[in-house]
């Protein structure tokens, strides 16, 4: 049976604004040997799939740094409230403009436990509407595009859409909903 480790120490180093990095001393319960291990630690993450009345999923293109592309995704953020799903509507309202009256967790994941202390929240806002314009941060650019629901498998499948906490969320949509039969347009 697998058991946990024996932390000897642990210390947290440099701060990146977005993480910080931990540094633990522990000992295998295996092996009894120890090692160094590094943690990024960070806020939690949440993401927002967000549907329009006729079925269009409110996405976002915007450039990563990381894979230095523009890449095709869901809003999402880190959580500065006390409360995740509140985190989800003010991402939403501030990168896209859009809100919905009904809120609902579809899931959460741990975006990579061998290295982030750290958990994503994936919620649904359903009749999603565009209320206000974006409120962008200083270094976000984001172009917000209604995507039929329908197509996203496709987008999926083709690799448009590879962002790995995006793909998971839409594991957690069509999980509990289906996969779409229509979309929005008329397509």
């Amino acid at each position: 049976m697998i058991k946990p480790w024996h932390i000897l120490n642990s210390k947290t180093g440099a701060d990146y604004r977005v993480f910080k990095v931990r540094a633990d001393q522990a000992v295998s319960p295996r092996t009894g040997r120890s090692g160094e291990f590094y943690t990024l630690q960070s806020k939690n993450w949440v993401n927002v799939i967000a549907l329009t009345a006729d079925a269009c999923v409110v996405m976002i293109r915007q450039y990563r740094h990381g894979t230095r592309d523009v890449m095709l995704e869901i809003p999402g953020g880190l959580v500065d409230e006390a409360d995740a799903k509140d985190a989800a509507q003010r991402e939403l309202l501030e990168e896209t403009g859009y809100a919905g009256p009904r809120v609902s967790l579809l899931g959460t994941t741990n975006p990579n436990p061998a290295i982030f202390d750290n958990t994503c929240y994936t919620y649904l806002v359903e009749e999603a509407g565009k209320v206000q314009e974006p409120l962008l941060e200083t270094y976000e650019d984001i172009e917000v595009e209604l995507v039929p629901l329908a197509s996203v498998p496709h987008l999926l499948s083709d690799g448009t859409i590879n962002h790995a906490l995006v793909t998971v969320a839409f594991h957690f949509f069509f999980q509990k909903r289906g996969y779409p039969a229509t979309s929005c347009f008329g397509k």
